[in-house]
């Protein structure tokens, strides 16, 4: 079976990044930014014109590629690759450079690119020229073909060295995308919105159905882009501010007009991989420790209290959701940063990045919903996250989100609190202990700055709470290295029901850590 995670890692890893060059290289005149086509774009206009369509009953996009391209294999296409020297912006003496993917296989939707200088837009038109097409495929009769559109695109700059044009951004398939900080490589996903996610209904997938990309002026770090997004109960316009750097952050800031209530709706969500890890690896026979592009979902309550939940790869769908107000972030965390975690020279897991959603409005009241899917293979993305508002949305209303994402290696809010530092689990008991399923040993470190100052004679204390479990024994610990570590035992009481948990750590009353939840949902 092809996947579609495999599909973007592979083809990441195709194209790579380009050396930049004092050599001007010649601007197609498809790149051209004046001629009789141009029109006026405003986000505004944009935002109306999204509005008066989702007044309008929902047209699915047509089929408009040819036979040759819709029967691409996966392999065919994985064999085209975006000719670097017609790359948008190339030899411009800008920051960016702009590279489409071709259409065909999975994506059999072509979506337009319109590129806007001086408040007027024109669309992009691509050839068959643009793209080298290597074995199997026949170079010479795909050259010619004249494009309806491409699959997406992708944004190099030079974030990690000043000499050379690295991949930055991708939008590929539906409203995915995903985006890199320094010395990152991709992991994550991103999509515009969420329909029914595991809701026990077919999901609906929105799609990005045209791009706006402003030409940026010479020397400007940032760049702005536009997206129209569609679906059969939504239509919407998306403003995207991407600010490159260590941790790379993007605004966003979307306007959503229902055609058609929606039972479910997934704001700003995330999209991963957790095969296993250190507090979760049963039946994997693996010579690596832990396999998984994220570890941890985050959440940061208005009150500054920070909740850490460990990822599983459950038997069984697991859905939590945590009812907060005025959430303050969320996000799915790659936390260990060490390769001796991993012990992988290809994947490199330690280098995926984390991903922090920040509401730069009151959201108000809602959940964050996290999705945990059964996967036995990490080509997979069985990991989704994202926030619910409390008041499901009618026919013929709208809804603005504005957020700040944050993709990068450190991205988590500086707060002055210790963190998790890692969650282990075994049977319950000593070595010598008959091995009873309905008991379980966990054992929780933490690790930071107060910590370690405070040393191992302070008083400190856990705060611990379950339900659905009893405490068989505790036992609070101090390790030469500064972490401090919980062990327990649970007696489970239900064993059809899970195990809901939190602890953190205080110190004369007050909190010091983040806290820490867990859910204990299957029988080992």
């Amino acid at each position: 079976m092809i996947d579609r995670r495999k599909f973007l890692v592979s083809s990441a890893l195709c194209l790579g990044g380009v050396v930049l060059s004092d050599a001007t290289a010649p601007v197609p005149a498809a790149w051209a930014s004046d001629g009789p086509d141009a029109a006026a774009f405003s986000f505004d206009d944009l935002v109306a014109r999204m509005k008066a369509r989702a007044g309008q009953p929902y047209e699915a996009p047509p089929k408009v590629l040819p036979d040759q391209l819709s029967d691409l294999s996966y392999d065919e296409h994985r064999a085209i690759r975006y000719v670097p020297e017609r790359a948008l912006w190339r030899g411009a003496g800008l920051e960016y450079e702009m590279q489409a993917f071709h259409p065909g296989w999975l994506f059999d939707t072509p979506v337009e690119i319109v590129e806007v200088s001086g408040g007027a837009a024109r669309p992009l038109h691509f050839t068959g020229a643009d793209f080298e097409y290597r074995a199997p495929l026949d170079a010479a009769a795909m050259q010619t073909i004249d494009l309806p559109g491409v699959a997406g695109f992708r944004l190099h700059y030079p974030i990690n060295r000043p000499d050379y044009f690295d991949e930055l951004l991708a939008f590929l398939g539906a409203s995915y995308f995903r985006a890199l900080g320094r010395g990152n490589i991709y992991g994550l996903s991103a999509r515009g919105l969420a329909i029914d996610t595991a809701a026990g209904r077919p999901e609906e997938f929105p799609r990005f159905s045209r791009f706006y990309l402003e030409r940026p002026e010479p020397g400007q770090k940032h760049i702005r882009l536009w997206a129209e997004l569609d679906s059969e109960r939504v239509a919407g316009a998306y403003a995207f501010t991407v600010m490159p750097g260590v941790n790379t952050e993007i605004e966003v800031d979307a306007r959503i007009f229902f055609r058609d209530r929606v039972e479910r709706l997934g704001i700003a969500p995330l999209t991963s991989m957790y095969l296993f890890g250190e507090n979760d690896r049963t039946g994997f026979d693996d010579y690596r420790p832990e396999v998984h592009d994220s570890d941890g979902l985050m959440m940061l309550r208005r009150s500054g209290e920070r909740l850490w939940r460990p990822l599983l790869n459950p038997r069984a769908l697991g859905l939590s959701f945590f009812y907060e107000e005025s959430l303050l972030g969320f996000g799915l965390m790659q936390r260990d940063r060490d390769f001796d975690s991993y012990q992988d020279t290809e994947a490199h897991y330690e280098r995926r990045p984390s991903l922090w959603i920040e509401p730069l409005d009151d959201w108000g009241a809602g959940h964050v919903m996290l999705a945990e899917i059964p996967s036995d293979r990490e080509i997979h993305d069985n990991i989704a996250a994202f926030w619910i508002p409390a008041t499901q949305p009618e026919a013929g209303s709208d809804l603005r989100f504005r957020y700040r994402m944050v993709w990068g290696s450190e991205p988590e809010p500086g707060f002055d609190l210790a963190s998790v530092l890692r969650t282990r689990t075994g049977h319950a008991g000593t070595a010598a202990s008959n091995i009873d399923p309905s008991q379980r040993k966990f054992v929780v470190e933490f690790q930071g700055e107060q910590l370690a100052r405070a040393g191992g004679d302070a008083p400190v204390e856990p705060k611990f709470w379950c339900q659905n479990a009893h405490l068989l024994t505790q036992q609070l610990q101090w390790l030469d290295t500064g972490v401090w570590r919980f062990i327990f035992d649970l007696q489970r009481e239900d064993d059809a029901k899970p195990v809901e948990m939190t602890l953190a750590l205080t110190l004369n009353g007050r909190t010091i850590t983040e806290t820490w939840m867990y859910q204990w949902n299957q029988m080992v």
